[in-house]
């Protein structure tokens, strides 16, 4: 198999595809504020903002600035944690639930239309092959993590 062929053949599509813009709707929902709701709704109560800092890989800045969109919408709220007065909760008001439940039926139909197109054989392993390349993803990011550790626990030994 000739996978760096492949990869480069893999990029091409993804560029492709990006260029196409295919369905913004589902691409929306995976970033910015529609993000937030909908991770804090799949939640299911109370997050800290640092969850979803991680999460999105951004800064405490960006998160701090979404939050202050999403309070000022009247989508979230943000309370002092009672047994530690230095955390931060964030969770959705009726409002914020109802958008976030309206962002993903919408993200729903849209990938029903999308899994539609492609058909029934070619739906089933676009569906199979992205859950094992998400798995593959947090077992590259695990074997990451654990690298970066014992690199830094070597540093130490070595000062």
């Amino acid at each position: 198999m000739d996978y760096p062929g492949l990869a480069l053949e893999f990029m091409e599509k993804m560029y492709l595809l990006r260029q196409a813009k295919p369905h913004r709707q589902m691409n929306k929902s995976m970033h910015g504020e529609c993000f937030v709701l909908q991770y804090i709704a799949h939640q299911q109560g109370v997050v800290v903002p640092g969850e979803i800092r991680d999460i999105m890989g951004i800064s405490s800045a960006r998160i701090a600035a979404a939050l202050n969109n999403l309070e000022r919408k009247g989508l979230v709220n943000r309370d002092i944690d009672p047994r530690d007065r230095r955390r931060v909760l964030v969770s959705l008001t009726p409002q914020g639930e109802e958008m976030a439940k309206m962002h993903n039926r919408e993200l729903y139909e849209k990938t029903v239309e999308m899994l539609q197109l492609l058909g029934e054989e070619d739906a089933t392993t676009y569906v199979r092959i992205t859950g094992r390349l998400a798995e593959l993803a947090a077992q590259m990011k695990e074997t990451e993590t654990v690298e970066a550790e014992e690199t830094t626990e070597t540093e130490k030994i070595e000062k």
